[in-house]
């Protein structure tokens, strides 16, 4: 089976859903640049009402931006109707035309397209064998599972020959949690086999972190990051990408700087090399994961509140200078009954000055 996959640049798109916009507030989205290379798997990943579904419908035509472009192999396609896309897109709840078999839900697209029958029965017959509905062919589709649902809208899209670019909207909603593994294996599967180019867009950090090649961070209709998982997790640019991935997620202690270095709570914070003086008044903060935070009898102090066993690990909770903190320590490594000191790793430790990543001098 070949797929004519193209790559998806997004250039300066902006979009409000009202007639006449008036500041920034007015906008789902602002200044969106993303480029989704041909072949690739990217997850758009946020919360709910962050700008995510808004930008799949940009790029599949059901809406024009507000400003900007969107670009398919460098054609700009912005003012294109969705049916000269040739996009894929599979959403939360399974479209599926319920009175009709397995096969004939599969067959429906090229039908439309006035192919050839020996090749639809070939292509239809490829699709069932890929997504394990072979078995399932001849029984209507109002008897399926969910999750067979979900299969047949994702066949519709893999049965198309001139799919250029394959979407999923929360695809793995409805899907009973001991199913959703095993769809985003699959899914992983049919990309690493077909090199399709793939969008998915989640507020689930795990299906996005398993399932994307790349990353898309979005905060209140921005693209504040992207990055591959370990990207994401290792070096956030932004708090937000810090707090949101990760379980639990970055922590974010206020802070100062003297002479280049962080002051937190009366303690000075060690870096590879110090950083570039800000504006005062600048708000500004350490983030530092809790795998990088060690019990160090060498450390400054912290009041613990309680110890969560997790199994592999614990996590203390404390509290220094009145900020919370979350520590993570492995097995086998035992926890102080008083006087608990810590320390934080100079090479993960981060500063962010208005939410965002301040760079050392050495890497600027």
């Amino acid at each position: 089976m070949v797929h004519t996959m193209a790559e998806i640049s997004l250039q300066n798109i902006s979009h409000s859903y009202q007639r006449l916009p008036n500041g920034r507030a007015d906008y789902a989205l602002r200044n969106v640049d993303l480029t989704c290379r041909k072949g690739g798997a990217y997850a758009l990943l946020g919360p709910s009402g962050c700008g995510k579904t808004t930008i799949l419908n940009i790029v599949s035509g059901l809406l024009m931006p507000t400003d900007g472009k969107v670009l398919f192999d460098g054609e700009d396609v912005t003012t294109h109707p969705p049916d000269q896309r040739n996009i894929a897109q599979v959403f939360q709840f399974p479209v599926v035309y319920d009175t009709m078999s397995v096969h004939d839900n599969l067959a429906f697209p090229l039908r439309n397209r006035n192919m050839d029958h020996l090749q639809i029965e070939e292509r239809v017959k490829d699709v069932a064998e890929m997504l394990e509905l072979t078995d399932s062919l001849h029984k209507k589709a109002s008897g399926l599972t969910a999750d067979g649902k979900q299969k047949i809208s994702l066949g519709r899209g893999l049965v198309r020959p001139d799919v250029n670019v394959m979407m999923f909207d929360e695809p793995l909603t409805v899907i009973d949690p001991h199913l959703k593994w095993e769809l985003r294996s699959k899914l992983k599967q049919l990309h690493r086999r077909f090199d399709f180019t793939m969008i998915y867009v989640t507020h689930d950090q795990t299906e996005a972190l398993t399932f994307a090649d790349e990353v898309a961070v979005m905060y209140e209709g921005e693209v504040v990051q992207v990055g591959t998982p370990d990207e994401l997790f290792e070096r956030p640019t932004h708090t937000f990408v810090g707090h949101f991935i990760g379980s639990p997620g970055m922590n974010l202690l206020p802070c100062t700087l003297v002479d280049g270095y962080p002051l937190f709570s009366g303690n000075r914070i060690q870096l590879p090399s110090p950083l570039p003086p800000v504006e005062p008044d600048q708000r500004l903060e350490i983030g530092i994961r809790p795998e990088f935070i060690k019990l160090d009898p060498e450390g400054f102090f912290v009041n613990v509140n309680r110890v969560d066993d997790v199994g592999r690990y614990r996590i203390i909770k404390a509290e220094c200078g009145g900020s919370l903190l979350n520590v993570y320590v492995p097995e086998g490594v035992a926890i102080p009954s008083e006087n608990v000191r810590v320390s934080f790793d100079p090479e993960h430790t981060q500063v962010y000055c208005e939410g965002w990543l301040l760079v050392r001098k050495e890497a600027a």
